[in-house]
C-alpha cells in the first residue's frame, strides 16, 4: 500500500455562534475529519495547511484544538493570512520552530515533505498576502540540500503564482518568484501544494507542477478575472490524499459532504 497523507486547508474556525456566508466552519471541519480518519485509517499524518481560525482568536484555536481531539495521528499544522503567530504558539506550542515558525521537514515513505511557513510574522507586505522572510528561505534552501535528489513535496499555504482569480491573486506569496526559483532548481522529482484560493487547481508554473486544495468549509465561485478576494459560495467542503509510492505521488481532493456509499457495478470495468 502506498504511504497516505491527509490534508486540510482554509479551516477559517469561528467563534462559538459565529458562521461564514451562514456555514458553521468548526462543524464542517469536524464533519471533513470524521470522514477522513474513518475512511483513512492507513495514513501517517494529518497536515492543517493555514488558514486555521477565520480572526486568530485564542478561542477559535481552543476551538480547533478541541476538534483535533480525535485525530491519533502526527500533526503538522501551518499558517495563514488569517491566523495569529502568537496565539497559534500559545495553543499549539509544538508546531514552531526555535525561530517561531510553522516549519515541518519529515518523510511520507519514500516521499519528503516540506511544510513552509508564508504568514507575514513582521506585517511588512500587503495584508493578507504572504512573504518568506530571510530566515525561511534560509531554512528552505538547507532542506532541499539534506533531501538530495528524493521526491519532495512541498507546502505552503500562499501559492507564489497566478491563478486567475485577480482577488486572490492580489495577495498571494509577495515574493513568490524568491521560491520558485529553488523549487524549479531542484534536481529531483517535486509537486508544490497551496491552500489560500478555496478551490482545487492544477498547473505549472515557473517550471514547478503544483496542485491548490478546497476548503472543507466555504470555496471561491468561478469568477475568473477581476473580482473581490472576499467572495464565497457554498459548495462541498473537501480535503486532499496525498499517496507517495516508489513510482512517483498522486494527489486526490475528496468532496465530502456528497460522498456516499460505495456500491459495486458488476457491469462496468
Amino acid at each position: 500500500m502506498p504511504d497516505k497523507l491527509l490534508i486540510f486547508t482554509d479551516l477559517h474556525i469561528e467563534s462559538d455562534g459565529r458562521s461564514i456566508i451562514g456555514l458553521d466552519p468548526l462543524a464542517r471541519f469536524e464533519e471533513g475529519l470524521t470522514h477522513a480518519l474513518a475512511h483513512h485509517e492507513d495514513a501517517q499524518a494529518l497536515v492543517l495547511l493555514g488558514d486555521l481560525t477565520h480572526h486568530g482568536k485564542r478561542d477559535q484555536y481552543a476551538r480547533l484544538q478541541k476538534a483535533l481531539s480525535s485525530n491519533r495521528l502526527p500533526l503538522y499544522a501551518t499558517l495563514g493570512n488569517h491566523d495569529s503567530a502568537k496565539n497559534f504558539v500559545q495553543t499549539f506550542p509544538d508546531q514552531v520552530d526555535t525561530d517561531g515558525f510553522a516549519q515541518h521537514a519529515f518523510d511520507l515513505g519514500p516521499l519528503r515533505v516540506l511544510i513552509l511557513d508564508t504568514h507575514d510574522h513582521q506585517g511588512a507586505v500587503q495584508q493578507h498576502a504572504g512573504w518568506l522572510c530571510e530566515r525561511r528561505l534560509r531554512w528552505l534552501d538547507i532542506q532541499l540540500a539534506l533531501a538530495g535528489q528524493r521526491p519532495l513535496l512541498v507546502a505552503c499555504h500562499h501559492p507564489p503564482f497566478a491563478t486567475g482569480f485577480d482577488g486572490m491573486d492580489a495577495i498571494n506569496l509577495i515574493n513568490g518568484d524568491a521560491l520558485l526559483m529553488r523549487l524549479r532548481d531542484y534536481p529531483g522529482p517535486l509537486h508544490l501544494l497551496c491552500g489560500h484560493i478555496h478551490r482545487t487547481i492544477s498547473g505549472h508554473a515557473g517550471g514547478v507542477a503544483f496542485t491548490t486544495l478546497k476548503s472543507p468549509c466555504h470555496q471561491m465561485p468561478m469568477i475568473l478575472g477581476p473580482g473581490s478576494s472576499a467572495l464565497s459560495v457554498d459548495e462541498p467542503g473537501a480535503y486532499g490524499i496525498a499517496l507517495a509510492t516508489n513510482a512517483g505521488l498522486v494527489i486526490h481532493t475528496e468532496d465530502f459532504a456528497i460522498a456516499g456509499a460505495t456500491q459495486e457495478d458488476p457491469l462496468s470495468g
